[in-house]
């Protein structure tokens, strides 16, 4: 049954989707670029993506992070609520013998399973963990991999953007019920509802509008980051990989 919450982000999406959403999502810059590179090799990596792999993407939107995780030859089906995003995913003409666009709520997701993944970019956060992880998990073959990359309610910018009310205009592209994620709080979300070999681990220092000119001297000083045991903890983003067990 559709939510309150799932009407706002249709019409967030169409919002989106009226602009250039990569743009708009930080994802069409030359560092933005670099980010969604490297942030897609990562969910490959934790999620074990290989060629022949059923994979369920959630909330694929504009299909760009679909596109990458197509290359590793896994049979993808990308789910989204927004009509308006998925016809710029459409658009793409990726593979329709590989690749599967589906206009519906993650709840609703359950026909085309079992699955060896179930993987996103910055979706957990829009969803009601407890039901979405309890989701996944049945959706799961035994022994697959759940693997996510989400916003660090630690980062000093995500904080902003979600906890002060009166800065939010300035944040518009964030919709209204998104959240973000400690990531202490989540691991023990996802032991409770039977996941292991969880890992969450705390990245990415590469502001999408970096100047060109500074882009190599950022991430070199974020790798750095990355590695201080209490800096990194305010990392833009968090990787989050767990296995059904099986």
């Amino acid at each position: 049954m559709r939510t309150q919450k799932n009407d706002h982000e249709i019409a967030h999406g169409k919002l989106l989707a009226e602009r250039d959403t990569e743009l708009v999502w930080g994802w069409g810059t030359p560092a933005g670029r670099l980010r969604a590179e490297r942030r897609a090799q990562l969910i490959i990596q934790g999620g074990h993506l290989g060629k022949g792999n059923h994979v369920l993407e959630i909330g694929c939107g504009t299909g760009m992070f679909t596109e990458m995780f197509s290359k590793t030859g896994v049979q993808i089906i990308g789910v989204d609520i927004s009509r308006d995003l998925l016809e710029k995913a459409r658009a793409r003409n990726l593979p329709v013998k590989q690749v599967k666009f589906l206009e519906k709520r993650f709840e609703d997701c359950g026909t085309e399973e079992p699955f060896d993944a179930v993987i996103g970019s910055s979706i957990l956060h829009h969803l009601d963990i407890i039901s979405a992880l309890n989701n996944i998990y049945k959706l799961l073959k035994p022994g697959g991999w759940l693997c996510f990359a989400e916003p660090n309610m630690l980062n000093p910018q995500v904080f902003l953007e979600r906890k002060l009310k009166f800065i939010k205009p300035l944040f518009w592209y964030i919709s209204p019920d998104e959240t973000a994620f400690v990531r202490w709080q989540l691991s023990e979300v996802l032991q409770k509802t039977g996941f292991e070999e969880i890992n969450i681990i705390p990245f990415d220092w590469l502001h999408p509008f970096t100047p060109p000119s500074v882009i190599p001297a950022v991430k070199r000083i974020g790798s750095w980051f990355e590695k201080l045991w209490v800096v990194r903890e305010l990392s833009g983003s968090l990787i989050i990989w767990a296995r059904r067990p099986g």
